[in-house]
């Protein structure tokens, strides 16, 4: 999808393209993820990931772990594209059924971006890319189902990768957009030639004529509904100007790829599939695709009943810490909130040397060269708070992420996602979507932040229940001076620590609370959304004055964790000092532990205060010194 910068008066600004892809094998769904983006026109520039597993004290969880950072990585790497920030959570919901969700992020010309259509009676259908196989065959029926002990048995449906091939091909797909004989591309993804030859002729308002005799085969005696439903990787359909086809066949051949005509585009608006002039299927096109004549199911909705129990949240079940220090080194060692390096550090993250920021901030930036601009790009979604309350949880996962760019000085633009649910025919899973949706548009609206595309991933289940709702959120911004971006460590001994926002003592939903009960308990953060807004124009307004050093969100673990978090990743020798009466509270691990929303922890020159509490107070946002970064090394 094209998003187009509209915040700026620069009209040589490049469009964006974000595309989302989740569930298959993880090498496959980057390699995926990015043909979507290089078959619009577009070079990718950035790849995220956003990882869910159950507990890492289960030998076969870390396995899987261990596998798909490798699979994201192998592909990324040797494909030449950075992956410049992402997340991993765990929680024992995702035990039988992880969650493997991609995002990419391309840049192309105003003007310049590809189509997925098929048009102009007499053009010729091509075939590019890898031959095709049995690997992949019911790939979308197989992640449209739960998992079960006979998913074992269809290994097959799961496709095969390969790097090196689909750089050839996003090389070779470039070039021949700009010949102008291409008429429409699209990548080859669920449901292989099935897919792409309904969707693209769907439309154009176009028929097609395709004879699969003429498609190159790795596997012998195929039949025709193998080769329609092949998922094999690096494939894609080219709708190319009658007259032209060496012209750009000639193209191929110079990346060493395959390319073969089989069809031709018609505008009788039927597609018919032929084996040896034998015809195998005849039918529109319209009712096989999303948004056409194809059914629309309204789904009947529950509220869960596991809801009430829990809600309900005793702060007596939770017994005050003897040393908040020890609570703290606890929150610490926490999965979801220990360092990630061992992950992000297998990714090749400056490739193209356009990264400027990676791991070390809330967002990463990638440099648009030729210009001072740059995008920023992260990936969020809290699954406990979506569990407790599926509304409110998905409004936060939309204003966290667009608060995680915001806090490097970019404004949030635009919104992609990938929505992860389990069955949708159980009525309380519909509501949970239903509800998420609902709070996902309604957050995108309040921020400004359109959503231009995204995938829904249903069926996540395993014989032990479904995940938790998961509706991951990609948030891209832009950054109009990549001189002013700023990082998440504390820089100078002096320097202020100021939180901005309102703290609740909120530990419902909490990692805290999760930690000493063992499960997603109460009731999660509330969310205002015009509060959230005035805070993200507060803080693009003070890092644009150039007052803030760093800025890092509240999330999980609350401010103590956030403090901390910006202290280790400060220079040797740097430390923080709290003021004790910030706390101002008889159970001070409630205020420090508190997940309430909204909030920003920033440090910066002493002079800078009263700038900063001038501009809080005309947005309208509560501001107060909490510390002073100090070079004594301890927190």
């Amino acid at each position: 999808m094209s998003l187009r910068a509209r915040r700026t008066r620069d009209s040589s600004i490049l469009a964006t393209v974000l595309r989302w892809r989740s569930r298959s094998k993880a090498a496959t769904g980057v390699g995926g993820i990015l043909r979507d983006i290089f078959s619009m026109g577009a070079r990718p520039i950035a790849v995220l990931d956003s990882l869910r597993f159950g507990e890492l004290d289960d030998p076969r969880v870390r396995y899987l772990f261990k596998g798909v950072v490798k699979g994201i990585g192998d592909y990324g790497n040797s494909f030449g594209v950075p992956t410049v920030a992402g997340e991993v959570q765990f929680n024992k919901c995702y035990q039988g059924n992880p969650l493997v969700n991609a995002m990419a992020v391309g840049i192309v010309e105003h003007g310049k971006v590809a189509k997925a259509i098929a048009q102009g009676k007499g053009n010729s259908v091509m075939i590019v890319g890898s031959s095709t196989g049995r690997d992949g065959i019911h790939g979308a029926t197989f992640a449209s189902e739960e998992i079960s002990e006979k998913s074992e048995a269809k290994r097959p449906a799961v496709q095969v990768g390969d790097p090196f091939t689909e750089k050839l091909l996003l090389e070779a797909t470039l070039e021949a957009i700009q010949t102008g004989y291409v008429i429409g591309v699209q990548d080859m993804g669920a449901a292989g030639i099935t897919c792409s030859t309904s969707e693209m002729s769907a439309k154009g308002k176009s028929g097609m004529r395709i004879e699969l005799a003429h498609v190159p085969l790795r596997e012998s005696n195929m039949t025709a509904y193998e080769i329609m439903l092949s998922e094999s990787q690096e494939r894609m359909l080219f709708i190319v100007k009658k007259g032209h086809e060496e012209d750009v066949n000639a193209i191929f051949r110079k990346w060493d790829l395959h390319a073969e005509v089989i069809g031709t585009v018609e505008d009788d608006e039927r597609l018919v599939v032929k084996v040896n002039g034998t015809t195998v299927a005849d039918m529109p096109p319209d009712p096989l695709v999303l948004g056409g004549g194809a059914p629309v199911y309204e789904r009947e909705t529950r509220r869960p009943a596991y809801l009430d129990e829990a809600h309900k949240l005793d702060l007596g079940d939770i017994p005050e810490p003897k040393d908040i220090g020890a609570a703290l080194v606890q929150m610490l060692a926490r999965p979801n909130i220990a360092s990630k390096h061992w992950v992000y550090e297998q990714y090749d993250s400056m490739v193209r040397t356009n990264s400027i920021i990676t791991f070390e901030a809330d967002a990463a930036v990638v440099r648009i060269k030729g210009t001072r601009k740059a995008l920023a790009v992260k990936t969020d979604c809290n699954g406990r708070y979506v569990y407790l309350d599926p509304r409110r949880g998905a409004k936060i996962a939309v204003a966290e992420a667009a608060r995680n760019v915001a806090c490097v000085g970019a404004v949030p633009l635009a919104v992609t996602n990938c929505l992860n649910f389990g069955n949708p025919y159980d009525p309380e899973i519909y509501w949970q979507f239903a509800e998420s949706v609902a709070g996902m548009g309604e957050a995108c609206r309040a921020l400004g932040t359109p959503v231009t595309g995204g995938n829904v991933s249903f069926y996540n289940e395993n014989p032990e229940g479904a995940v938790f709702p998961t509706p991951v959120i990609g948030m891209l911004g832009l950054v109009e001076d990549v001189t002013r971006v700023v990082t998440s460590a504390f820089k100078e001994p002096g320097d202020l620590v100021i939180e901005l926002g309102r703290n609740l003592m909120e530990i419902g939903g909490s990692e805290y609370a999760e930690m000493i009960t063992g499960k997603a308990i109460g009731m999660p953060p509330e969310i205002d959304l015009a509060n959230e807004k005035k805070i993200q124009d507060l803080l693009l307004e003070l890092i644009h004055d150039k007052v803030v050093r760093s800025a890092h969100d509240v999330s999980d673990g609350g401010v103590l964790v956030a403090v901390a978090e910006s202290v280790i990743q400060a220079k040797a020798g740097l430390g923080v000092k709290l003021k004790p009466s910030i706390m101002g509270s008889d159970r001070p691990d409630l205020w420090l532990f508190s997940e309430s929303q909204s909030r920003v922890v920033i440090s910066a020159p002493e002079a800078s205060k009263n700038h900063i509490e001038a501009e809080s107070a005309k947005f309208g946002v509560e501001c107060r010194v909490i510390g002073r970064v100090t070079d004594t090394g301890r927190l």
